[in-house]
């Protein structure tokens, strides 16, 4: 069983979704700075399979390598405990 499957199984859908929400966040921002998967891959130091995998939002990816890919385009991830209500706009 490929890891990814095998950890999607143990974890929620709200963070499954996280997950995934995490990924199209990375390849949007990849996109719009006009750079194609090998040159984030050589950026981050990583296989460029591991930045398809980033963006598809496999939950086997090591959260290291997700955040540093958000971080490269200027995208913050923002950690917050379920049931925590956000602020009011």
């Amino acid at each position: 069983m490929a890891q990814g499957k095998r950890i999607s199984a143990e974890i929620g859908g709200d963070a499954l979704q996280a997950i995934k929400d995490m990924g199209a966040a990375a390849k949007v921002a990849r996109t719009r700075a006009g750079e194609g998967q090998a040159v984030a891959a050589a950026r981050l130091g990583v296989h460029v399979q591991t930045i398809a995998r980033i963006e598809s939002g496999e939950p086997g990816v090591a959260i290291g390598h997700v955040l540093g890919m958000l971080a490269l385009y200027g995208v913050s991830a923002k950690l917050q405990k379920a049931g925590d209500e956000q602020p009011a706009a």
